[in-house]
């Protein structure tokens, strides 16, 4: 077998045009024979056409390794490839060759200005129709190469000669808009020919300018303005450069959107789009067209993107058209998503054809309710020009059913025609993950988990995606960032996040509920410390340096974590308690009231001292990781302190707890807050808490995630498993009973009765309770990594619950790694896979451990 290498990536993402990194790291992925290791590799750079230089390093090492060449400047271009040479002296071929390019890298790079329509600079206005932008360019003969910039003060999207340039939606994302903007790069040499050329922009209000909040919401939050900030440059063979850059040569026009808001969703006029076809083509009359007026921005707050766009990653046709009880015709997609609808239509000028999203029915109607005051509502006005294709812009729902009226002729025989589509958008991460096994309950289980990170994955990690509300809630995220990493590359994005965490952090080091702050929200949910929330910035770059093996995650994140850690020592005071002060505790746990989802049976400030315990720990793991032995010290003694406050206030000299439930035990044991002794102890009650319960859930946000871990590792695995498998209400298999396709906000959003749960906040689409996958990759299947990154991997698989066979594959940094198990009498097999440049533990149920290196490994375990 010969040994085979991937072209090199660069940093976390896999398009490195305009990459924000002038000396990126490397990774590579290689394929050789069983056991083969890597003792050196030799990087190869071609830089300005021609200028070649090898580099050889005697290494091990294959991810994130270091750029060996000076530093890169802003547009310049390399060709990177590698070879790799082993233990044994063989040696690769060279890769492929990856094309690396860093974007606009100083703030003196940037020439151009934000502009906008005229019109759009009345402050006393909030519900302005948008713009639409454009300008001819002239390109000379001999180009050599041409690139574009962009970003906006709201959403974009960029057309070129009439054409489309890029598929990214909601463009550029939602960020601390005031000291962080991301721009894209696009090659748009092949789309310019010599002479005249013509670039548009269509603009929406987005996040920055358009609703945000929940009820009635807010508007212009971070500015007044949409604008548009854009640069071309062109690159000649005879090394002349010329820029064309948003300016007041731009002229704007009326948008035929009207109006489009993310909650509210869009309404698109088609006679307007008729009355200017042609306008983002060179050549086109603009005489009439308005003026634009240019604004500032500080170009140093302009950065490139860490992670993938938002993009359409499929297609979905409805399943079935159905008539409600009033009449109503309803297409039902069959699945719960979140994307916006694509319609092809013909009509009448004027005809007006209404979409109206919703999650579920209820007495055969769509149901509203949930989305609060969210309108959910897209509206298309035919020109009459025959067959029209449309679908909204700047605005996404969270949806399975949609409500159509005024469609002009048969809406039956138009879906069977594929006329209708739902289109599904998130970050186009590239998925890692997968799961399966021999119950197909618990797949579908998975299944509704992977669609809800799907949805509620748009540009940041959201709470839902269908009310009024999407906000980037720092504790839902902080759970499930296990189960993210699992089953996507969640790297990049979530580490730009946790930039926005830190950028948003207050200067006492409370770290807000959600990020990006809702400026004007504060009057509701003001920026108070919480625990489990604020938490995410000790825990989330953890689990990132734990999956993805990047210690720089550490570094970028280090002081705002040790800033919460501080401030919750603070607030704890010398007893160490964290014991006033408003939480939300285990929120929604099942037992709460709908309306008082912080009502739980776990007393708050019992988990408040238990996450402070654990937040300590992860800080002085991470300073012991970057060799800040001071600062680890400091804080393995400040854990020990608090988990000791935790045991005296909290733990009974029976050894049951002050709040005698399930997450409390959970807790407790998941955190190793109590001694050998207690643990075992806490484990016996949390089974016989889970069997009085009758195998139902009793757990809200912060239990979920650490109870089937906290029964398994005290040897009560039989209830875990009953835990998983329970149907009845509250459980994970309750929703799929019911036909959820999703992971529900609450354990009951849909009741046994076919009502939906009347709390006002209940949502279809919510990822949290999901978080429970990642204990079935690890235990169920049995794959968890052993060393950052997966270098080392741990194989233990723990089959029951009448489970006949699992299995669990994950694209590692280093590879694929995979476990696939299956029962045959009192025997259990087990297949592993082992990327090069990796080792595992394998760990058989009768107790016999391996330790095995590259390659496919099987074994046989006697469970007699």
């Amino acid at each position: 077998m010969s040994i085979t290498v991937t072209p090199p990536t660069f940093e976390h993402v896999r398009e490195a045009l305009g990459i924000g990194a002038a000396a990126p790291r490397l990774s590579w992925k290689t394929v050789a024979p069983a056991g083969w290791t890597q003792s050196g590799y030799e990087i190869e750079i071609t830089r300005r056409g021609s200028e070649r230089r090898a580099f050889e390093v005697a290494s091990g090492d294959s991810v994130l390794v270091a750029w060996p060449d000076a530093p890169l400047v802003s547009r310049e271009r390399a060709e990177v490839r590698v070879r790799v040479t082993g233990a044994d002296g063989a040696a690769s071929d060279w890769s492929g060759s990856a094309s690396v390019e860093p974007g606009l890298l100083e703030a003196s790079d940037w020439v151009a200005l934000p502009v906008g329509a005229t019109w759009e600079d009345d402050p006393g206005s909030d519900e302005r129709r948008p713009s639409i932008l454009r300008r001819d360019f002239v390109v000379r003969e001999g180009l050599a190469s041409a690139r574009l910039y962009v970003t906006a003060h709201g959403v974009y999207e960029m057309e070129l000669n009439g054409e489309r340039v890029g598929a990214e939606a909601m463009a550029p994302g939602w960020t601390p808009y005031r000291d962080k903007l991301r721009y894209a790069t696009y090659d748009i040499t092949d789309r310019l020919a010599s002479g005249e050329n013509a670039i548009g922009a269509w603009l929406g209000d987005g996040w920055y300018r358009g609703r945000l909040g929940w009820y009635t919401g807010f508007r212009n939050l971070y500015g007044f303005d949409l604008s548009l900030i854009a640069q071309i440059e062109l690159r000649y063979d005879d090394g002349r450069t010329e820029t064309i850059a948003t300016d007041d040569a731009w002229r704007a026009h009326p948008s035929p959107i009207i109006r489009s808001g993310n909650y509210d969703g869009e309404l698109y006029d088609a006679r307007e789009a008729a009355a200017i076809e042609g306008w983002s083509r060179a050549g086109f009359d603009d005489a009439a067209w308005h003026r634009v007026v240019a604004a500032h921005r500080d170009t140093a707050t302009l950065v490139a993107p860490q992670g993938p766009p938002v993009r359409c990653t499929q297609e979905v046709a409805p399943i079935a058209v159905l008539t409600s009880p009033s009449g109503k015709r309803v297409l039902d997609f069959g699945q719960n998503l979140v994307g916006r609808p694509r319609i092809r239509v013909s009509g009448a000028a004027g005809d007006h054809v209404t979409f109206r999203t919703a999650e579920v029915l209820q007495d055969g109607e769509v149901y509203t309710r949930p989305l609060r005051s969210a309108k959910s509502t897209d509206e298309y006005v035919l020109a009459g020009t025959g067959v029209e294709e449309w679908e909204p812009r700047f605005t996404f729902h969270g949806f399975r059913y949609v409500e159509v009226d005024g469609w002009p002729g048969d809406l039956d025989a138009a879906v069977a025609n594929g006329d209708v589509v739902a289109r599904v958008y998130h970050t186009d991460l590239e998925r890692t993950g997968w799961f399966s096994s021999s119950n197909p309950l618990v797949d579908r289980l998975h299944e509704n988990v992977v669609w809800s990170m799907r949805g509620n994955f748009l540009d940041i990690p959201t709470d839902c995606p269908q009310r009024d509300e999407r906000a980037g809630w720092t504790g839902d995220i902080q759970v499930f960032a296990p189960t993210a990493s699992f089953l996507f590359d969640v790297s990049g994005m979530l580490g730009s996040w946790l930039e926005d965490v830190a950028i948003e952090q207050l200067p006492d080091g409370t770290v807000p509920w959600y990020v990006p702050v809702i400026p004007a929200i504060r009057m509701w949910t003001p920026i108070r410390p919480g625990a489990a929330w604020g938490d995410v910035a000790t825990f989330t770059p953890w689990t990132l340096y734990e999956r993805f093996g990047d210690e720089r995650i550490l570094t970028a994140q280090y002081d705002s974590a040790k800033a919460w850690v501080e401030l919750v020592e603070r607030l704890a005071g010398p007893d160490r308690l964290w014991n006033d002060g408003f939480q939300l505790g285990d929120w929604l746990d099942p037992a709460a009231p709908p309306h008082d989802p912080a009502d739980a049976a776990t007393d708050r400030y019992l988990v408040a001292t238990a996450y402070f315990a654990r937040s300590a720990d992860r800080m002085a793991r991470m300073a012991r990781v970057l060799g800040r032995t001071d600062d680890a010290e400091r804080f393995e003694a400040l854990a020990a302190e608090v988990r000791a406050a935790f045991r005296s206030e909290y733990v009974l000299e029976d050894g049951r707890m002050t709040s005698d439930a399930q997450t409390a035990y959970s807790l407790a044991i998941a955190f190793e807050l109590v001694d050998e002794q207690a643990l075992l102890a806490a484990g016996r009650r949390l089974a016989e808490l889970v069997e009085e319960a009758g195998h139902r859930i009793a757990t809200g946000f912060v239990g979920t995630p650490l109870v089937s871990d906290a029964l398994t590792s005290t040897g009560n695995l039989g209830s875990a498993y009953d835990l998983l498998l329970e149907e009845e209400s509250p459980s994970w298999l309750y929703a799929v009973r019911q036909g959820g396709t999703t992971i529900w906000e609450r354990w009951d959003s849909l009741r046994p009765d076919g009502t939906v749960n009347p709390g006002a906040m209940t949502s279809f689409n919510h990822y949290a309770l999901g978080a429970v996958a990642d204990w079935m990759h690890r235990v169920v299947a049995g794959i968890a990594p052993a060393a950052p990154g997966y270098r080392s991997i741990r194989f233990a698989p723990r089959p029951g619950g009448g489970f006949t066979h699992a299995a669990a594959e994950h694209e590692t940094p280093y590879g694929r790694a995979a476990i696939a198990w299956r029962l045959e009498g009192s025997s259990m097999h087990v297949d592993v896979t082992v990327p090069t440049g990796a080792d595992a533990e394998v760990v058989l149920p009768d107790g016999r451990s391996h330790l095995v290196g590259s390659g496919s490994h099987a074994f046989t375990a006697d469970l007699a």
